[in-house]
């Protein structure tokens, strides 16, 4: 994958610093919530795959890390304004939950499942891919950051998300063999310069909540509503596609995530997020801020997208 197109002067300025390398980077400031969002992604990605007209060595450049430092700090703002601030009383995966249950947003998977045309669908899956090319690779960074009981049951659950340990049932490889069955680029970014910012945006959330220790709880939360959000709106994306007549491929993938993120969701919200919380008490309130910006990121995006298709 090579460096993603600019979207303004910072992420201009970010591309060039990758080029050359510079001892001291200096941007300018954002030329949109686009620009910053395109620049924190691509700082993001080297430290997954990085990219082929980048030097590995600059993972870890100290300027690149300065202007990412102050991206995560506006985005992280930005995150905490929208969020109200709640604190569990009782039992955290009864009241995740319940608060999961009790948020009521825009569903594209109910679109796809009855409404949709096809147009519509391949422009959701490449839209998706950007994340599908990773899943649980950004969980995987909490991992070495928990005590023994979250631990173990967070890795239950990734085993689960990487196949089992067999490379064909990984979920990425899964939704790369759906991808091609359709005719549409299965590489790793590929659609990287035709998302929008709320794509890049929940992406972005992801690796911040997964690259600092100090919001491993927020990112437990993340996960924690994204599964208890899967495996009904997999069902019905399932659904959709059969109604389409669409590959085969990418029905499996989608009912794979039936039943597995149906177990996902009860170890993520009681063994994962309950056990965090039994050994680290101060963390409860960020589980539930990682909780809520999962729920609303996907109302940005599903409202955006369903009004860019005339959908009341």
């Amino acid at each position: 994958m090579l460096t993603p197109k600019a979207r303004g002067p910072l992420s201009q300025a970010v591309n060039e610093a990758l080029a050359i390398a510079p001892d001291r980077v200096d941007v300018p400031d954002a030329g949109s919530a686009e620009d910053a969002a395109i620049a924190l992604w691509t700082l993001y990605e080297l430290h997954y795959r990085g990219f082929d007209d980048v030097d590995d060595a600059l993972e870890w450049h100290p300027g690149l890390l300065g202007v990412r430092r102050d991206l995560e700090q506006d985005l992280e703002d930005r995150l905490r304004s929208r969020w109200t601030p709640y604190t569990p009383t009782g039992d955290v995966g009864e009241e995740l939950f319940a608060y999961v249950a009790a948020h009521d947003g825009p569903s594209l998977a109910k679109h796809v499942q009855s409404q949709a045309d096809e147009e519509q669908v391949l422009e959701l899956f490449r839209l998706r891919s950007i994340y599908h090319a990773k899943e649980a690779d950004p969980t995987a960074w909490v991992v070495p950051r928990l005590s023994t009981g979250p631990k173990a049951a967070l890795m239950e659950l990734q085993f689960d998300e990487y196949g089992d340990g067999d490379p064909n049932r990984l979920h990425s490889h899964l939704w790369a063999l759906g991808m091609d069955a359709l005719g549409l680029r299965a590489d790793y970014g590929a659609y990287i310069d035709d998302v929008p910012p709320e794509i890049l945006e929940q992406n972005n959330v992801m690796s911040l909540f997964g690259l600092h220790r100090r919001l491993r709880g927020a990112a437990l939360g993340h996960l924690a509503a994204f599964e208890m959000t899967s495996s009904m709106p997999s069902r019905r994306m399932a659904q959709g596609l059969q109604r389409l007549g669409l590959a085969d491929a990418m029905v499996a993938y989608y009912a794979e995530h039936v039943e597995a993120d149906a177990v996902h969701e009860q170890l993520a919200a009681r063994s994962i997020c309950g056990a965090l919380v039994a050994a680290e008490p101060s963390l409860a309130g960020d589980v539930f801020l990682g909780a809520f910006t999962c729920l609303d990121l996907e109302d940005r995006f599903a409202r955006r997208q369903l009004a860019e298709w005339g959908v009341a």
